[in-house]
């Protein structure tokens, strides 16, 4: 029998001895408390789209409590996304000075004092502001948990990892609204943000005793401005990641993830209004049903998206002979770019078609695709701007994270009056039109990224540092 040689994509795919410094950096911790680590980061992944869309399906008793107008109360939401934005920019900074333990052990009892605040608000004003702070404190989940992904996985298993990651993280808004319509149903608004706070409560003791810091020993900036001394504050301008969205493949990658995710907001905010009203659906309970199966989709996609992302890094690098272009993992969020837009012009279309009991399951068909969909295109782009700046993978990802939350803020004010001035099926085509733009954004950048990353003075991962 001949003797079997191993191929490079063998070889790649294979787990290797640590041969090297940096290598054995991800072998610090063995692949069962890897595992463990990534479900707790994920799981605080969860927390900031759970906690901003918590508010869809409680507006009308919050209009009743408050004693206001739904377009005010819906100021909670946007003021919610540009509080996460901004507190993204905050704990991502601070994680790449002080380490990742530190933040979730500061960021969880803000959250739990924000969600005490807002259950115990008397009025618009205590609600906003005390919104403010409950999402300042829960958006260390999306940038600081990339990150702690990146800390601990090599750049070829890294994409299997960081979709798991994120397929965790959007299960929040699909989960949401079905949440707080229990909520409402049963209870009240008010007890869904107590538990939240018991949650961060929980999440604390557990991070406390099974989180330990991932960042690379001697990466931390305290490590260097401090040494042996004994670490204290110390100023950081948060803004300061923003900079690194002056790489125009970290932009035009953002602004691509940015309108396929898009896609699944045109279909879950307005969906009381859009499904609820066309099939007579008037319990908010069942209302919040009809998230469930985007959450299901990134639930399967998040496991597909990450397999998909790192075979096409190890394939993509076999045919080059060994060299790695980080653009070729660009090339997984494709079919995803594809499959989210396409499923809500589907979804607009079918409700306005098609009645009855065959169009709520055809309904749910499109949205399972939309969740799959948008895993597929968000886990492997993320994961490429933690390949292109490894070291500085936090800062990358709250950049990135705080621009598309912005420009989701801006965007989503847009969707209830698109649909009272023009209908479902044009709101839901002019956003199908706009997801398809981030295709062709991303094969741009998978074209062109070579460029892009040499037209700006930024000291870019190699192979050798991943």
């Amino acid at each position: 029998m001949a003797n079997h040689v191993p191929s490079e994509e063998t070889a790649l795919l294979v787990p290797q001895k640590p041969a090297d410094a940096h290598a054995a950096l991800y072998s610090r911790f063995s692949p069962a408390r890897k595992r463990v680590i990534l479900a707790l980061v994920s799981c605080a992944g969860i927390v900031p789209l759970l906690v901003t869309g918590s508010f869809v399906p409680a507006i009308p008793q919050l209009v009743i409590d408050m004693h206001s107008t739904p377009s005010v109360i819906s100021l909670t939401i946007n003021i919610a996304m540009f509080s996460v934005a901004f507190g993204n920019l905050v704990w991502a900074s601070y994680s790449g000075f002080y380490g990742r333990r530190p933040i979730y052990l500061y960021s969880l009892p803000t959250l739990c004092i924000g969600s005490i605040g807002v259950a115990t608000s008397t009025s618009i004003t205590q609600l906003l502001a005390w919104r403010v702070l409950q999402a300042v404190g829960c958006s260390s989940g999306m940038s600081v948990g990339a990150a702690v992904v990146g800390d601990l996985y090599a750049l070829e298993e890294r994409g299997g990892a960081m979709g798991i990651f994120f397929g965790a993280a959007l299960i929040g808004p699909a989960i949401a609204p079905f949440l707080g319509g229990l909520s409402v149903h049963f209870a009240s608004w008010r007890a869904l943000h107590m538990i939240f706070a018991l949650l961060s409560v929980f999440m604390f003791i557990v991070m406390y005793y099974l989180l330990p810091e991932t960042s690379h020993p001697g990466t931390r900036g305290a490590d260097h401005k401090f040494g042996e001394e004994k670490w204290r504050w110390h100023w950081l301008n948060p803004l300061k990641s923003l900079t690194l969205l002056r790489a125009p493949n970290l932009l035009v990658v953002t602004l691509a993830t940015t309108v396929v995710l898009m896609t699944d907001f045109v279909m879950s905010i307005p969906l009381a209004y859009t499904l609820g009203k066309r099939y007579n659906i008037t319990n908010e309970a069942l209302v919040g049903l009809l998230f469930l199966p985007v959450g299901i989709g990134n639930i399967i996609g998040a496991p597909l998206a990450g397999k998909l992302s790192d075979m096409t890094v190890v394939r993509w690098r076999a045919k080059r002979k060994g060299v790695w272009v980080p653009e070729d993992r660009l090339r997984a969020s494709l079919l995803g770019s594809v499959l989210a837009p396409a499923s809500t012009l589907a979804c607009g279309l079918l409700t306005e078609f098609v009645p009855g009991r065959l169009g709520i399951a055809l309904n749910v068909v499109a949205l399972f695709i939309n969740g799959i969909g948008v895993d597929l295109a968000l886990s492997p782009a993320s994961a490429y701007n933690v390949d292109v700046l490894h070291s500085r993978s936090a800062e990358v990802m709250s950049a990135c994270n705080a621009l598309r939350s912005m420009l989701m803020a801006i965007m989503t004010t847009a969707i209830l009056p698109s649909l009272e001035n023009f209908g479902l099926v044009w709101t839901n085509l002019a956003a199908t039109v706009l997801g398809w733009t981030g295709l062709l954004m991303l094969l741009v950048t998978i074209r062109y990224g070579d460029r892009m990353r040499a037209s700006v003075n930024i000291e870019w991962s190699t192979a050798r540092d991943n």
